[in-house]
């Protein structure tokens, strides 16, 4: 028997629905009642089903209908796609629903030391039943992959993006030198680009947005930066200076007491780099992820600004 699809519009839920009822009172009348549908539509629906089905799933004699072994096989069947999308629905709704929802987070590396952390214990506090997933990576990566739509929220500097994404500052992260312990500046609190233009210098690399900050910088300065070693992460720039190998711009960060280095305040204009949250604008957003995002930017604007000079050595 060729299977004929036409008016079927394919295989829907209501049909399975319309199946598993009659199937389970064997009498049309009553499941059309249920159903709160007209018989003439239920018994099309079910003829529609074993044409598109290619058997018979009932036995029928006059207006009596008994479901058949065909009807039994596929009613098993039948049942178990049911629960499946009833589960699934159920587990939407947890995904999406405020206080249970899941949130995908990506940040930059250097928030990964104390920010997110200390985001994160108190949101677990806040949200004990919400789930997160949390990436760490550079800026550029991270908007990329907010772009593909693989997260919902993002801690990041300003880059230059698509008028798609929305970028809105939180807070901003003053940049300083920091100098072997040997070096002439060491004695130094403040100091002017002009002072240290010209040595080697320990970069970040290219496609972090701490590297556009300090490249714009050293260009309102009038000068343009002597790279001499380039690195992945912060840590690993402190670890270079300490040795002797140059120079550097950078955050304070958690941890950077433990290198042997200087570090000296700048005096320059906006030394600093801006950093805030971001999301894509036209992308649907759960009631978890708009419940999170204003969890952020209450976190950010009741916390108190560390006084970062209270570190500044020399």
């Amino acid at each position: 028997m060729k299977k004929s699809y036409k008016g079927i519009g394919a295989l829907d839920i209501h049909s399975l629905i319309y199946f598993q009822t009659v199937a389970k009172y064997e009498n049309m009348s009553r499941a059309a009642e249920i159903l709160h549908v007209s018989q003439p539509a239920l018994s099309k629906s079910i003829s529609m089903l074993e044409e598109y089905l290619g058997v018979e799933l009932f036995d029928r004699n006059g207006r009596s209908i008994k479901l058949n072994r065909y009807g039994k096989f596929f009613l098993e069947r039948t049942n178990i796609i049911l629960k499946e999308i009833e589960r699934a629905k159920e587990d939407l709704a947890n995904l999406v629903s405020p206080n249970y929802g899941e949130v995908s987070l990506g940040f930059m590396h250097t928030l990964g030391l104390e920010v997110i952390p200390s985001l994160m214990t108190k949101a677990k506090k806040q949200f004990p039943h919400m789930r997160f997933q949390l990436t760490q990576s550079n800026s550029s990566a991270i908007m990329k992959r907010l772009e593909m739509g693989e997260l919902d929220l993002c801690l990041v500097s300003s880059l230059e993006t698509s008028k798609d994404v929305h970028w809105e500052k939180l807070w901003e992260e003053e940049l300083y030198l920091i100098v072997p312990k040997q070096h002439p500046l060491k004695s130094r609190k403040k100091v002017k680009i002009a002072e240290f233009a010209e040595e080697p210098f320990i970069s970040i690399k290219k496609g972090n947005s701490l590297r556009k900050y300090v490249d714009e910088v050293f260009r309102r300065e009038g000068f343009q930066l002597n790279v001499a070693f380039e690195g992945e992460e912060v840590h690993t720039i402190a670890g270079l200076v300490e040795s002797g190998l140059g120079v550097s711009l950078i955050p304070l960060i958690k941890g950077l007491d433990q290198y042997d280095v200087h570090i000296i305040k700048v005096d320059a204009k906006d030394c600093k780099r801006e950093i805030g949250l971001s999301y894509l604008n036209n992308r649907y957003m759960s009631g978890a992820v708009i419940q999170f995002a204003e969890f952020i930017r209450d976190f950010f604007k009741n916390k108190p600004q560390t006084d970062s000079t209270s570190s500044v050595q020399g």
